[in-house]
């Protein structure tokens, strides 16, 4: 039986922090109080929060391609991730695999493959600290990202796809400078001006009929939809039309808005929160807190990013208060993807914890649990 107790923890509650005691027993969160208690391991008066909820991550991808044509091994790759994202205190992760050839990964099914053949591998073998769901971000103008769909949707650990089209001069880039910028590397004047050509077309071509098929397969197969890097009005309502449950990185605060009038859980980076901008030249995800219009915050490319927002947002914003921010990555989310048996310190809740000390303002993570285990 997987059970044990703490003892002398701030214990952050969905609405309040509470100085006292909690204990688990098979996996499960089985009583929380409030006062001195004379068993369990002493927290000296850290933080005791709810395993963090990650919803969009490009980390495996960066550890599994860690240099413009450098492919490491998968299962090395996730590793090294899975200790990181464990270390960052996520305990539930869905890593975003990329589906879809471009000109940079002329044949993207390999190495899709690869990375969810080691995530089933992984977590069938038991040595996983997360546990790792799989999130298909479908590049929508790529000729083949409809076939890379139908292979790994039914994946047994795929839960959530989104629909993403990096055409130049919409969504994230807007600015065809800022579309330059991100892609001129290694390119000639005259090469880049050819690759936003043929990323026109092929948007013309493929983006409006892949998304209609995505979203009705999406529906059968009871994954959830995320929209992503929604500008305008038109592009919240597209999703909304799609019935798309989550709108990751508007670029704009009347997309966030028109997102959130809509039902839409909305998704901001959390290096954007720490950073205090967005890398984009986007809307700035602080300033959506302060709107009221941000529901989750992902780690994006920095797992840790997630919890330094959380602790950095009350301080930046007046009258949030710190379990709300830590809502923003730990029950938000959870909900989002329809996990309800985690996300929150609550009695019959997974007893997945995060130990956190406060070390010259920075939150640092002394110990995670999943259901009860210690796994960093």
């Amino acid at each position: 039986m997987n059970q044990g107790a703490f003892r002398n923890a701030r214990i952050v509650l969905p609405d309040s922090i509470v100085e006292g005691s909690l204990s688990f027993d098979d996996g499960m969160i089985a009583g929380i109080s409030d006062g001195p208690a004379n068993t369990g391991l002493d927290l000296e008066s850290d933080y005791l929060i709810a395993g963090l909820v990650e919803l969009h991550t490009d980390h495996l991808e960066n550890h599994y391609r860690p240099r413009p044509g450098v492919f490491w091994d998968p299962l090395a790759s996730l590793h090294a991730h899975d200790v990181q994202i464990a270390g960052s205190g996520i305990t539930t992760v869905f890593d975003a695999v990329r589906i879809g050839s471009d000109a940079d990964v002329k044949d993207m099914a390999p190495h899709i493959a690869a990375l969810t053949g080691a995530i089933a591998s992984a977590r069938k073998d038991g040595w996983l600290r997360a546990e790792h769901f799989v999130h298909l971000r479908c590049e929508l103008p790529s000729h083949d990202v409809l076939e890379h769909f139908e292979a790994y949707a039914t994946h047994p650990e795929t839960r959530l796809a989104s629909m993403m089209d990096h055409t130049p001069g919409q969504r994230q880039f807007q600015s065809l400078d800022a579309y330059k910028q991100f892609y001129q590397a290694g390119r000639t004047p005259a090469e880049l001006e050819s690759f936003i050509t043929d990323r026109l077309d092929d948007h013309a071509r493929y983006s409006g009929a892949h998304r209609a098929h995505i979203v009705r397969r999406a529906h059968e197969l009871g994954l959830a939809l995320a929209s992503h890097d929604d500008a305008s009005l038109a592009h919240v309502e597209e999703g909304i039309a799609d019935g798309v449950a989550i709108a990751e990185f508007p670029t704009t605060l009347e997309a966030a808005a028109a997102a959130h009038d809509g039902g839409l859980a909305i998704l901001m980076g959390a290096p954007n929160v720490v950073r205090g901008k967005s890398h984009s030249g986007n809307v700035s995800a602080t300033d959506l807190v302060r709107a009221g219009l941000l529901d989750i915050l992902s780690s994006d490319y920095v797992p840790f990013a997630m919890l330094q927002a959380a602790f950095v947002l009350p301080q930046r914003v007046a009258d949030l208060t710190l379990p709300q921010a830590l809502a923003m990555v730990t029950s938000n989310p959870a909900k989002a993807a329809g996990l309800t048996d985690r996300g929150e310190l609550a009695v019959g809740k997974r007893a997945d914890l995060v130990r956190v000390a406060m070390v010259g303002g920075l939150p640092v993570v002394r110990g995670v649990w999943r259901q009860g285990s210690r796994v960093s």
